[in-house]
């Protein structure tokens, strides 16, 4: 693999952070998105996170619509719409009328956790419980592909009291001309072996999770190969990134959404995110030193150079020619609400160290 082979793409929290309102982080990520498009990204998707105040990408379908609008080239999606909190249909609407706005440039990925605390996923789910949502998954699957597809899905309603059902076609829009491509995201096995199994292209959540990557592709590639399915398997990887001049800067940025993981992991308040000045002067405790230590194992974080040829050594190691990079790199008290510049330089210093 050279330098030019490996193709970068974004995905975006929206993160909140102290002082910031919604409006200013929404701003924020927009401006981060037309950065991306001008630097000739490959995506840009927004994952879906319900009652934080840590996070604004509550909606990815508003939210792809939005930044669609403001860019130009790069490919906008989810990473991804959480399918059980949601009925198959209105999905399949929402993606289709995008794809119909910006035709080619829509990425639907999908997974099915719940994206919340467990009080917020009953509230989405409206009582549904677990087993039943992980029953349903891969027929909503289903039915969200062929929802969206031109033709249509052949839906058919149960009988009652001995009747026959009644079967109607159902269009997710109508007179499309094209679908977005579906993509399957997770951090275990069942979305592997289901995207395998679906022929469908596949993310195995890295960046978050971090253990059994390999295992996950080494499986989604051995499930597509004995389905039979042609052409090659496709996946890439994501991986939390900051980047700055020197390595000690990046280090830096970096610290306020360290901080706001040990809080996630072990139960803390899970507020705005700190101020890199908040988060330099926050100590943490021994047991949670040593779990942010464990953390930012799996993240990339340093100059240009360090990051550009870690992020080859990954995709190496892993087979694949795309890395999506979560830019991790926290605000300044100094810099204006509306913008994120040290998120903004990620995205700059690696494009730039990786087309050298």
């Amino acid at each position: 693999m050279t330098v030019t082979d490996l193709a970068l793409s974004v995905l975006d929290l929206i993160p909140v952070r102290s002082g910031q309102t919604t409006a200013q982080a929404l701003a924020a990520s927009t401006r981060l998105a037309r950065t991306a498009d001008a630097l000739g990204y490959r995506r840009y998707w927004v994952a879906e996170h319900h009652n934080t105040r840590a996070v604004a990408s509550t909606n990815p379908p508003v939210l792809i619509a939005m930044l669609a609008a403001a860019t130009e080239r790069i490919r906008v999606g989810s990473g991804g719409v959480m399918l059980p909190n949601h009925a198959p249909l209105v999905v399949a609407e929402q993606f289709a009328l995008l794809e119909a706005a910006h035709p080619g440039r829509i990425d639907l990925g999908i997974g099915r956790a719940p994206g919340t605390d467990p009080v917020t996923n009953w509230v989405l789910r409206q009582g549904m419980d677990e087993a039943a949502a992980v029953q349903r998954f891969e027929a909503n699957v289903e039915e969200v592909m062929a929802m969206m597809h031109p033709r249509g899905a052949a839906i058919t309603l149960p009988g009652h009291g001995g009747r026959p059902g009644r079967t109607q076609a159902l269009l997710a829009t109508p007179e499309a001309v094209s679908s977005p491509p579906v993509w399957l995201l997770g951090s275990s096995d069942f979305s592997a072996r289901l995207a395998a199994e679906k022929g469908l292209p596949y993310v195995f959540a890295h960046h978050f999770s971090g253990h059994g990557t390999a295992e996950a592709l080494s499986l989604y590639r051995h499930g597509w190969r004995l389905a039979g399915h042609e052409g090659e398997p496709t996946t890439f990887l994501t991986v939390n990134v900051a980047v700055a001049p020197t390595a000690e800067e990046a280090e830096r940025l970096a610290r306020p959404h360290l901080l706001s993981m040990v809080a996630l992991r072990t139960g803390g308040e899970f507020g705005p995110q700190a101020t890199v000045e908040q988060a330099a002067a926050t100590e943490l405790s021994e047991p949670h030193r040593l779990l942010a230590a464990r953390m930012t194992e799996r993240w990339v974080v340093g100059d240009p150079a360090q990051v550009a040829a870690r992020l080859q050594e990954l995709a190496r190691e892993f087979g694949v020619d795309e890395v999506m990079v979560h830019p991790v790199a926290g605000a300044s008290e100094a810099d204006e609400p509306d913008r994120s510049p040290a998120r903004e330089q990620t995205l700059t210093l690696l494009a730039e160290a990786l087309a050298a």
